[in-house]
């Protein structure tokens, strides 16, 4: 049908439904809401459409436009923090654009858009914290030219305060205090001419006196009658309302006398939820711990000359986590993960390596790390540490790991003890190198029947759920075998370039 024809036809509605509106009005009767509402409205068409004068008329309250919810960039994420925005409103994005960083439970991630689009308003601004998950954050359009319509745009409780707040449960009122009729709002109240005077008089609300006369008409005698009734049941005198008292904002415990000045920190949103998910692993976890010492001046000599020719500078570390994933494929059950109901064992090994950042601890991920060379796990690890720090792991990056490795060697400890991290079943903590001195079997009947070897420690924190004792001491003396004898982890075959082979044999 052409624009002409649509509008005759709705028109045509129009005064029918005003008719309607007016043999109701006389009948007192009521229509239902939708009876009162303009069937002008051209609901099928786009939000603007021209009539035949010429005129734009607008038939919503904004034009086209979508409102970005907080994303999921977690599993375990149920709130998050705008930490920063790259885009203003009015800024245009692409396909891959960073509109804002999010920080969660786990680090701080961008928030990437999928389309193309114009930020037409910021809902939630730098620094809004614990924005709960679905929430709303801003608002896009296609047409930048529909930025300024959205100024003044507000979302029912896009406030996370507001979508926090426990309803207020509000008095129950006395059932004498509730009118017996009261009129809804737009309907037509029947009332005598004395009868009105009368109520003007007295103060009476016409909408809670219920009229006996014909079709409802509320007649003199009826406002006397309620005003003796209201005597009778006096209701109880309410009490001088008083402005809600704001909700105490918690204080920090006075600084006893005597004590330095110091500075609270305040709490980022993942240093929060680190210290409630490491403190339910502690209680929640049955942790046991299997140390052993490992001989590594042959570990030393092989990464001297592995640096000689690799193009990525290859660490200690990098050879442990080898080593770490060589040991998981002998022995897969340490590569499990408790799940509640059942457990699951992994085919290979995605390693967690340990990495302080600014913002706290995080372990970013190595996938496969059995079937990679030392020298690509060194770059990677590389990769890894520098997005860490600079912000910019994405979540496929940090979510997920079937093993951790935590070398804390560096600072000069003799020993590192970590925590299981949940549903993993094993963490390996990792000492300094250190020079020791020991008996030498080969020389013992010599002179100087010792020698000096640089040892390191390693300790393997278990989940009893998953691993027992047995297991773990199988694990330490695979990893304690590898370590000292390096080649042996060259000379695996990689598991990919085998399959290759295979399948050129066949072709």
């Amino acid at each position: 049908q052409s624009t002409w024809g649509l509008l005759q036809r709705k028109r045509m509605i129009s005064r029918l439904m005003y008719v309607a509106r007016l043999v109701a009005a006389r009948s007192n009767v009521a229509l239902p809401s939708v009876c009162s509402r303009s069937f002008l409205t051209a609901r099928t068409y786009a939000p603007r459409m021209t009539n035949i004068c010429g005129q734009m008329r607008r038939f919503s309250a904004y034009p086209s436009h979508k409102v970005l919810a907080m994303p999921n960039l977690s599993p375990t994420m149920t709130k998050g923090t705008i930490s920063k925005w790259y885009k203003k409103e009015g800024d245009s994005f692409a396909p891959g654009d960073v509109l804002c960083d999010v920080e969660t439970d786990k680090a701080t991630v961008g928030f990437e858009m999928i389309e193309n689009g114009v930020l037409a308003k910021i809902i939630c601004p730098v620094g809004s914290k614990d924005v709960p998950l679905f929430a709303p954050v801003a608002v896009i359009v296609d047409n930048a030219k529909d930025v300024p319509a959205f100024e003044n745009f507000k979302v029912e409780e896009a406030s996370p305060a507001k979508a926090a707040a426990p309803a207020k449960k509000e008095p129950e009122k006395k059932e004498e205090a509730k009118p017996e009729a009261k009129a809804q709002a737009g309907d037509r109240v029947l009332v005598s001419p004395s009868a009105k005077k009368f109520a003007a008089d007295n103060k009476v609300d016409l909408a809670l006196v219920k009229g006996t006369g014909p079709k409802g008409r509320i007649l003199k005698e009826d406002i006397q009658a309620y005003m003796e009734k209201s005597k009778k049941v006096e209701p109880e005198k309410p009490v001088a309302a008083t402005p809600a008292a704001p909700k105490p904002v918690p204080q920090k415990p006075a600084a006893l006398p005597g004590l330095p000045e110091f500075v609270d920190i305040e709490l980022t949103n993942y240093k929060r939820v680190a210290a409630e998910r490491l403190t339910e692993a502690k209680q929640t976890v049955p942790h046991f711990y299997v140390s052993i010492e490992c001989e590594v001046d042959e570990l030393l000599k092989l990464r001297e000359e592995l640096n000689k020719s690799s193009k990525s500078k290859i660490s200690i570390n990098d050879l442990l986590v080898k080593a770490a994933a060589q040991a998981c494929k002998k022995v897969p059950d340490a590569n499990s993960a408790w799940m509640g109901t059942f457990i699951r064992r992994y085919k290979d090994v995605d390693m967690c390596v340990a990495v302080q950042t600014p913002n706290g601890l995080i372990a970013p991920i190595v996938p496969r790390a059995n079937l990679k060379g030392v020298e690509q796990i060194a770059f990677d690890t590389k990769a890894l540490i520098e997005k860490s720090k600079a912000n910019k792991l994405k979540p496929e990056e940090f979510i997920g790991g079937t093993f951790t490795i935590s070398n804390a060697g560096m600072f000069g400890i003799s020993q590192l003890i970590s925590i299981v991290n949940p549903p993993q079943a094993c963490i390996l903590g990792v000492s300094q190198v250190e020079k020791v001195l020991l008996v030498d079997e080969a020389k013992i009947k010599t002179d100087k029947p010792w020698r000096i070897a640089s040892k390191l420690m390693g300790t393997l924190s278990c989940d009893h759920r998953v691993v027992d004792g047995a297991v773990a001491s199988e694990w330490t003396k695979e990893f304690k075998r590898l370590v000292e004898n390096p080649h042996l982890m060259l000379l695996q075959p990689n598991k990919l370039i085998k399959q290759l082979f295979l399948s050129l044999i066949h072709i």
